[in-house]
């Protein structure tokens, strides 16, 4: 057991300061009390110690040093059965602190207003608190941390439990919160600076992720295994709104992101079905309702139990298939109150409120590979049109290259290897995630005849390049009108030289787009 006699007390948000305070005195424990921490206690009428009392130094330079003092240090840092360490603090009147409190200016809150709050963020990184919480965290054998307002009812409970005193196995679990939550508000930081550019373009030697926990799920990918959900403050995820249905999944999560990558890149009114992190159907549509269904239609048997996401306000009449079918999630980033109201008869479907991309945190792109961490720039918004290079004999006219720019935004978010058969605005066959091109397009032109889509006069686009002309061929005996990919195989010719010999249409973006 950890007997608690001593607290030092120091807070920027003051919510349920007062009350917890208030248990901690009704226990005998004294309390010490940074700034405005001291100023609150005091105005409440309970007993506390200001630090400067305790440190004989005033808080200087604006507030910034104010608890980076031996007595503050000493008192967390020693080790109550070291007798040097007791002697040491005997000498230099340092006496224990047996509790700490801390919660860390809101640097994140501060940060997310943009570019009119920069040197107010600067101001908001925290020095004094998280060297407190370290130190407090590191000698958890003697000493309690309190690193989140979250956690004053939970060590209340405790120490109401123990006479004023808290279990070693209880502050240990704390400690590990403590530096959970100083190393996300160190990441925070460092995502900060790096988004403004002030590391340059180089990757840093060292890497900082970071979060808060949104929830715990109920399962990862699969029952049996554990999961919860992790993201940047006030960021994209933070403010995604769960109108109502089960508590969203571990795929389900996975699902609606690949989805909102999805419709983010159209400015157009779009719609996508998402099975397993990939598209089995999008389209462009005059409203929300007419995109959702030729999205759908497009491979109706991988619609069922898939995941929707519009990238316009949903309203009443597309509501209203949205709830005639079994879907997992439908994400859009605003619903009219009719439409709410029609998708709740579907009490299970998890119905989401996506924020605007600007939320979106950092300017970086991570995938896990078990204690290793791969980073790189998100994929950007694909080159206009106008900047392909026609590679063929037979060119093509403007709605063609309209139509292969649509092909060509669907396919960068079908899984690699992929191909895209689309005609007016909407995919006919997707093929993705084969281990060859030619497998992708022959699931492509699968999914198409199931459906009952005629190919003819589509459009076909290929995330990679063509290493032979095998994916040609197959276009056009299917009556596939014009091809759009990145180019760039050594091979190039033999395609080339297919569409001729078809009299296809062929155009290189000059870009690659593997999914992976």
């Amino acid at each position: 057991m950890i007997q608690v006699r001593r607290a030092l007390l120091s807070v920027y948000h003051k919510e349920g300061l007062v009350d917890f305070a208030r248990q901690l005195v009704s226990f005998d424990i004294e309390l010490l009390a940074s700034g405005g921490t001291a100023r609150a206690l005091q105005e409440a009428g309970l007993p506390v110690t200001p630090i400067e009392r305790l440190t004989g130094l005033g808080e200087l330079f604006g507030g910034r040093l104010k608890t980076l003092t031996p007595q503050v240090h000493g008192g967390l840092l020693l080790r109550r059965d070291v007798e040097a360490d007791c002697r040491e603090a005997a000498e230099h009147g340092i006496a224990p602190i047996d509790l700490l409190c801390v919660d860390l200016y809101p640097f994140a809150e501060t940060a997310a207003a943009g570019a009119a709050a920069a040197d107010q963020a600067i101001e908001m990184i925290d020095i004094g608190g998280p060297a407190m919480v370290r130190a407090a965290a590191k000698n958890h054998r003697d000493v309690v941390v309190v690193s989140r307002r979250e956690q004053f009812a939970h060590v209340a409970a405790l120490l109401g439990a123990h006479g004023g005193a808290v279990p070693r196995v209880e502050a240990a679990r704390l400690a590990v919160a403590a530096f959970a939550r100083t190393a996300a508000y160190d990441a925070e930081i460092f995502h900060y600076l790096r988004g403004r550019g002030d590391a340059g373009d180089t990757w840093p030697p060292h890497w900082a992720t970071g979060g808060e926990m949104l929830s715990s799920l109920r399962y990862g990918e699969n029952p049996h295994q554990r999961a919860a959900w992790f993201a940047a403050p006030h960021g994209f995820w933070s403010a995604v709104k769960q109108h109502q249905g089960k508590e969203v999944s571990y795929n389900n999560l996975a699902d609606v992101w690949a989805g909102w990558s999805a419709v983010r890149d159209f400015d157009e009114c779009a719609c996508v079905v998402i099975k397993h992190r990939t598209p089995s159907g999008l389209a462009l549509g005059p409203t929300p309702g007419k995109a959702f269904a030729l999205a759908r239609d497009g491979d109706p048997l991988s619609a069922f139990g898939g995941v929707v996401v519009f990238n316009r306000r949903v309203d009443a009449d597309a509501a209203t298939p949205l709830a005639d079918m079994f879907l997992e999630v439908v994400a859009a980033p605003d619903w009219s109150g009719d439409a709410l109201a029609r998708l709740r008869k579907k009490k299970n479907v998890r119905v989401l409120t996506l924020p605007p991309a600007e939320r979106l945190h950092g300017r970086d792109a991570y995938f896990g590979l078990g204690d290793a961490t791969l980073v790189q720039e998100p994929l950007p918004r694909p080159h206009a049109p106008a900047a392909w290079q026609c590679v063929t004999q037979q060119d093509v006219d403007e709605g063609t290259r309209t139509e292969l720019f649509f092909a060509w935004r669907v396919v960068r978010h079908v899984r690699s290897n992929a191909i895209a058969l689309t005609r007016d605005a909407r995919t006919l066959g997707l093929g993705g995630g084969q281990t060859s091109r030619i497998d992708a397009c022959d699931v492509a032109l699968l999914k198409a005849a199931r459906a009952g889509h005629d190919v003819s006069g589509a459009v076909l686009a290929s995330d990679a390049f063509f290493p032979f002309r095998d994916v040609v061929d197959r276009a056009a005996a299917a009556g596939v009108r014009a091809l759009v990919q990145p180019g760039g195989s050594r091979r190039d010719q033999d395609s080339i030289d297919a569409c001729n010999q078809h009299g296809l249409a062929m155009l290189f973006t000059g870009e690659r787009a593997f999914v992976h």
